[in-house]
C-alpha cells in the first residue's frame, strides 16, 4: 500500500512542483502501513455501521474524516469556512412487483436472485402495464463512432433490454482483441456506464430500463447489484422529483433473459453477436410484454462531502487546483439479515480514505508546498451512484476552468508490491504522459 500512494503522491508533485522541487523523503517518510491500517480499522469497524449516507454512520464518518483533517493542519475546504459541503440526496426504498410473460405465460422471476427493479421516481408509486418488450443491444448512441442502437425504432412507453458495458468491437486484425478504433478498446467509455444506459433510456422516453447483467463483462457478481440496488437507493435533490428518469430502472441477470428470449422464440446468443455490428436494429420480442408496480418509501437527506485545502505556494498559480478524492461512504446496515447485518466496506472504500489522509499528511510535510493548491475530498453517495461527485462537479467550490487534475481512490491495492498501474481513462489526459515517466 505504501508504494502504491507514493507513486500517486509522485505522478502529482511531478504535475505541480516547482522548478526545484522539495524534498520528498519527509512526504513520504510520514505514509506507514501502520498508521493506514488503523485508519481502516476505524472506519470500517461496526461502529460506522456500513458507513451509509443519512445514517448515524454518516454523522460518524465525516465528524472523523474533518477532524484529521484538523490534526494535519488543512485549512477548511469550503471558501465558507468550514470542511463540508452539503448535498441535498432524496432517499428511496423500492418494493417492487414485475410481470413478465410472452403470450400470456410468465417469467419466472424472483426479486433480488435474478432481477432488481426500482424508480428513481420521487413518487409513491410507480406503474408500468403491459408494455412491448424491445432488445436494443447496448443502449448506446455514439455519433463519433457512428453507432446508434436505436435506429428506426421508436421505444417510447417500451420496457428496453440493453447489454452491459461498451459494445465489445474485436480488432478486425486479429479477433482475440478489442478494436482500439471503437469505443476505446479495453478502456469502458461512459456509454459502457450504467448511469448512461439509465439516461439515454430516460431521454428516448422509456417505460422501463433493464441491463443484462452479465459478471463476466460487468467485473462483478450479481449480488453486487441486489446489495446496491436492493435497499434504500439515492439520488440528488432535484425540482423535478427526477419525473424526467425513466420510470423503472433495473437489472436482469443473463440466464432469466435467455430464457426471456427463448420463450419469445429468440436467441439471445445471436442478439449479442448482431449487436456488435454499426447496422443493428432493435429487436422487438414477440409477443412478450412487462408490467411492473414500484411502491416507494420516501425521505430526504441532508448528506455531505467532507473537504481540506492545502494552499499552494506560488502566488501566480495557487488558484488553480488539483483534487484527491475518496468516498468514505459504504452500503450500510441490513437489519433483515440474520447474524451479521454490517456491510463494513474496508476495502471499499475505508483504504482509499484512510489513502486521502495519508497523502494529506505527506503534502503537508511539503516544504515549500506545491505551487498550485490541493484539494482533499471526501464524498458521499458514490455506491448510489457517484451522487458526491456529480454534485461538486454541478456546484464546484473552485473554477472547473482552474482545476487541472482530480486522482480518485476507490480502493487501495491491499495484496502487496507491484510493477504495474492501471490507469483507467488512459488516452484522456497528458497525465497519462506524467504517470509514464514516473514509472
Amino acid at each position: 500500500m505504501t508504494k502504491t500512494i507514493s507513486l500517486l503522491l509522485l505522478v502529482l508533485l511531478a504535475a505541480c512542483s516547482q522548478n526545484s522541487p522539495p524534498s520528498l523523503q519527509p512526504a513520504l517518510d510520514t505514509i506507514a502501513s501502520q498508521s493506514l491500517l488503523g485508519e481502516i480499522k476505524t472506519l470500517s469497524s461496526d461502529e460506522f455501521e456500513g458507513r451509509k449516507p443519512g445514517s448515524p454512520g454518516e454523522e460518524k464518518s465525516i465528524a472523523y474524516m474533518q477532524s484529521q483533517f484538523q490534526q494535519i493542519g488543512l485549512k477548511p475546504g469550503n471558501p465558507n469556512g468550514t470542511f463540508l459541503q452539503d448535498v441535498p440526496l432524496a432517499g428511496i426504498t423500492s418494493k417492487p412487483e414485475a410481470d413478465l410473460s410472452v403470450k400470456g405465460k410468465k417469467l419466472g422471476l424472483e426479486y433480488k436472485k435474478n432481477y432488481i427493479a426500482v424508480s428513481s421516481r420521487y413518487l409513491p408509486e410507480t406503474d408500468v402495464k403491459n408494455s412491448s418488450i424491445v432488445f436494443v443491444g447496448y443502449g448506446v448512441v455514439a455519433p463519433e463512432y457512428g453507432w446508434d442502437d436505436y435506429k428506426d425504432v421508436d421505444v417510447k412507453g417500451k420496457t428496453i433490454l440493453m447489454l452491459v458495458n461498451d459494445p465489445q468491437i474485436p480488432d478486425p486484425h486479429d479477433p482475440a482483441k478489442l478494436d482500439g478504433q471503437m469505443f476505446k478498446g479495453r478502456a469502458m467509455t461512459y456509454y459502457g456506464r450504467w448511469t448512461y444506459k439509465y439516461e439515454i433510456a430516460s431521454e428516448k422516453g422509456a417505460a422501463a430500463a433493464i441491463i443484462v447483467h452479465e459478471t463476466k463483462t460487468a467485473g462483478y457478481p450479481f449480488e453486487v447489484v441486489s446489495g446496491s440496488w436492493g435497499g434504500e437507493n439515492f439520488g440528488i435533490q432535484r425540482p423535478d422529483n427526477n419525473m424526467s428518469r425513466v420510470p423503472v430502472e433495473g437489472w436482469m441477470t443473463y440466464d432469466k433473459v435467455n430464457e426471456l428470449c427463448r420463450m419469445a422464440g429468440l436467441d439471445l446468443v445471436k442478439l449479442k453477436t448482431d449487436a456488435l455490428k454499426k447496422d443493428f436494429k432493435p429487436v422487438t420480442l414477440p409477443g412478450a410484454a412487462a408490467s411492473f408496480k414500484i411502491e416507494n418509501t420516501l425521505r430526504k437527506i441532508d448528506s455531505h462531502n467532507v473537504l481540506a485545502k492545502l494552499e499552494g505556494s506560488d502566488p501566480a498559480h495557487k488558484d488553480e487546483y488539483v483534487i484527491y478524492t475518496a468516498h468514505w461512504d459504504h452500503l450500510g446496515k441490513d437489519p433483515t439479515l440474520t447474524g451479521d447485518q454490517i456491510f463494513n466496506g474496508a476495502a471499499d472504500n475505508a483504504s482509499g480514505s484512510a489513502g486521502l489522509l495519508e497523502i494529506a499528511r505527506a503534502y503537508a510535510k511539503l516544504s515549500p508546498a506545491p505551487k498550485r493548491s490541493i484539494l482533499f475530498l471526501s464524498v458521499t453517495a458514490e455506491e448510489q451512484g457517484l451522487l458526491g461527485s456529480e454534485y461538486y462537479a454541478e456546484n464546484p467550490l473552485y473554477p472547473l476552468n482552474k482545476t487541472l487534475a482530480d486522482i480518485n481512490m476507490d480502493g487501495l491495492n491491499t495484496w502487496g508490491k507491484t510493477k504495474d498501474m492501471i490507469l483507467i481513462g488512459l488516452g484522456y489526459t497528458t497525465l497519462d504522459d506524467i504517470a509514464t515517466a514516473v514509472l
